[in-house]
């Protein structure tokens, strides 16, 4: 199992300098992953930062932890304008980027959705996500590419340079149990970023039926990941059975007693950084 931090990019954490700060000290501490939320706007307008300068800034701060966004909503994003960011991140972290992507939080929606004039109808959504999928991995190959799609349309396309990883960037979809159409399309890509609405202690046992629902519907037997995501301390081991190969630290003001409205304990966060990761 791999262990990773999982940040928000917003409040004391919207400054990308201080991100890198704290992707160097991850490293140092030993931790494998480092990765950001990536919303636009959230209620209450605090500092935001883009989570992808943010991630140019913590790949140039680091050698060897994985990087990436979680979850990356596809669908108010253009995918070619993503595909150029994606491989040009990837080529400067050295080939250590992970692409999350999902439908986006209904979280905040009026200030992130509506405010914007984006899609909010979810089977929308779904195909502009699919379609945009399609198109990344088109692109990424640095090879003539041309999509038809009910939503989105390229035409004799053909970037380079391609992405460092091949056969490409690896990509989590971020589904909640025990919605079916997320695992299905989680199955078709290299990663499972799994979300329950029950949460301790039911949600090994939610993971083990979500892995055996993913395996069932591969067509590869390609490697495949796993990712689970805790807001706080618990054993590992029952995650681990239940086919997790990445675990991650959520550090959000609530995992520490405190709420999203008052000063975050930033000392105890970082020291929970400096303490570095479990281990099985």
């Amino acid at each position: 199992m791999k262990y990773g931090l999982y940040l928000p990019n917003f409040g004391p954490f919207g400054d990308a300098r201080f991100l890198a700060e704290l992707a160097r000290d991850a490293e140092r501490a030993g931790w494998d992953g480092f990765f950001l939320w990536d919303h636009v706007a959230r209620p209450g307008a605090p500092p935001v930062v883009d989570p992808w300068i943010a991630l140019a800034a913590i790949a140039v701060a680091t050698e060897r932890i994985r990087i990436g966004a979680m979850v990356t909503p596809l669908a108010r994003r253009r995918p070619w304008k993503v595909a150029r960011e994606t491989v040009s991140l990837d080529r400067l972290a050295n080939g250590r980027l992970i692409f999350g992507a999902g439908l986006g939080s209904s979280g905040g929606a009026n200030v992130e959705w509506e405010a914007f004039g984006e899609e909010t109808d979810l089977a929308r959504r779904a195909r502009l996500l699919d379609e945009g999928l399609a198109i990344l991995d088109g692109l990424w190959r640095g090879e003539p590419f041309e999509f038809e799609g009910r939503e989105l349309t390229v035409r004799s396309a053909h970037f380079s340079p391609r992405a460092l990883q091949s056969p490409r960037i690896p990509v989590w979809i971020a589904a909640y149990w025990p919605n079916r159409a997320p695992l299905r399309r989680a199955a078709r890509w290299d990663g499972l970023f799994a979300l329950f609405r029950d949460g301790p202690p039911d949600d090994a046992r939610q993971l083990a039926e979500a892995v055996a629902f993913v395996r069932e519907s591969r067509a590869s037997d390609s490697a495949f990941d796993v990712v689970y995501c805790a807001d706080r301390e618990t054993p590992l081991e029952p995650y681990a059975r239940a086919g997790a190969t990445w675990w991650l630290a959520h550090l959000k003001p609530d995992a520490f007693g405190a709420s999203w409205t008052e000063p975050w304990p930033l000392e105890r966060m970082r020291a929970r950084i400096a303490q570095g990761p479990p281990r099985v």
